[in-house]
């Protein structure tokens, strides 16, 4: 599907949110990119394949603390 060089990361990449934009609608959220990833604002995905990726914010992060419980967002305080 890319005609880029160098080639923008296939939809199975870690990477393959770097691919370029080919169309952007930031009106609905939502943008093309040349590996033919739907990505959408809320940093949710849909793949060539009908696959989806839930939204994965940098934010939503697990931490465990001394006691053992996971805690999902923000790092504890120090």
């Amino acid at each position: 599907m890319c005609q880029h060089t160098p080639r923008c990361p296939e939809s199975s990449a870690p990477d393959r949110e770097a691919a370029r934009t080919l169309a952007s609608h930031p009106d609905q959220g939502w943008s093309l990119l040349c590996n033919g990833i739907v990505i959408f604002e809320d940093t949710g995905e849909l793949l060539p394949g009908g696959a989806t990726i839930a939204p994965h914010r940098p934010t939503d992060l697990v931490f465990h603390t001394s006691t053992g419980i996971s805690h999902l967002g923000h790092a504890p305080a120090a």
